[in-house]
């Protein structure tokens, strides 16, 4: 690990046991996160994303199994700890989660401030006093009134009890803060308050945020590298601006068509057919390739490997050389529905 990195995962793999087989949830991922940086992570819903920040904070099911080839947090290998010293040393205070549906995450019959005094309490030897300057700091930072602490969580909008998440999740200046949907279930407005206070933050204290979203509107307009995934797999990395006006991978080409544009008002937004692969049994090729329309015999049957196109850039796909004709035919609607 560099100097650069806060988080390093390698080869990170999630099963779930089930009646119909082992669900492969995550297979073989690996990434890092640098400090003081905002690491996207984007997909479609049962892509894998949530999973993964499940097993690296090992949150998982009880059906659920991880493994992995390394994690280390600020050069510490931190995957040899057991559950006991990850919950003391890791959990909370250095990394901590915002997690999704944050808004039904408060305990409904606990006043708000008396929750995050608690969870400060829990993991550090203060006053109950000195936990309330903390929490009520800590209002102020993520834009609410410090009297409002004494509030109960059906008293408190959407949008306010996602800012009382996120204050609970800097309640310990943990060095990452990993963020699951956080715009989830919000209107446009209260989105923008959210992502905006979330700036703030950013330039105010030192945390790297991992973003986990659907919303490519959301990761675009937060990130500094974006990972892409897609069937349990991180298929393209890249910085936000590389990912957006030089995409590689099929798949970020059909995301990109379903975002709209404000540069070109009258762009058709065009939907990827077909459903995300099940997952379950043995892997056979590109998981992309039934929904790919550049897929080939190749594609089947070989399991596509990464490849570096750029500084910075990574992509799993067998026609990444053929990359300007892919990108002119996924413009064009009848490539997606022939």
């Amino acid at each position: 690990m560099t100097d650069t990195n806060l988080l390093s995962v390698a080869n990170l793999s999630v099963g779930y046991s089930t009646s119909q087989g082992v669900v492969n949830a995550v297979s073989d991922v690996s990434f890092d996160v640098r400090r003081n940086e905002v690491f996207g992570i984007a997909g479609e819903s049962g892509c894998g994303k949530s999973t993964l920040i499940r097993a690296l904070l090992r949150l998982l099911s009880n059906n659920g199994v991880s493994t992995a080839t390394s994690i280390t947090y600020e050069g510490e290998d931190v995957n040899s700890f057991s559950d006991d010293k990850f919950r003391d040393a890791i959990l909370w205070k250095r990394i901590s989660l915002v997690p999704q549906s944050a808004m039904n995450s408060l305990n409904p019959v606990y006043r708000v401030g008396d929750q995050v005094i608690e969870a400060i309490r829990a993991h550090r030897s203060v006053s109950r006093s000195e936990a309330r300057e903390r929490v009520e700091f800590l209002f102020d930072v993520v834009g609410l009134q410090p009297e409002l602490m004494r509030s109960y969580p059906h008293e408190f909008s959407g949008g306010m009890r996602q800012r009382a998440m996120i204050a609970m999740s800097l309640a310990l200046d943990p060095g990452l803060i990993i963020m699951d949907e956080p715009t989830t279930g919000l209107d446009v407005l209260v989105q923008e308050q959210i992502l905006r206070r979330v700036r703030e933050i950013r330039a105010e204290v030192s945390s790297s945020i991992i973003l986990i979203t659907h919303d490519i509107a959301v990761i675009a307009e937060m990130s500094d590298r974006i990972s892409i995934m897609y069937g349990g797999k991180i298929v393209e990395s890249a910085t936000a601006i590389d990912l957006f006006e030089s995409p590689f991978h099929p798949y970020t080409l059909g995301l990109k068509n379903a975002f709209p544009s404000i540069s070109v008002m009258d762009n058709e937004l065009i939907s990827i057919p077909g459903t995300p692969p099940a997952l379950i049994g043995e892997e056979s090729g590109c998981l992309f390739e039934p929904r790919c329309p550049f897929s080939d015999a190749t594609c089947a049957q070989i399991l596509p490997q990464s490849h570096s196109v750029g500084e910075m850039h990574q992509v799993s796909c067998h026609r990444h050389t053929d990359v300007t004709e892919l990108r002119e035919k996924a413009s064009k609607k009848s490539t997606w529905h022939c």
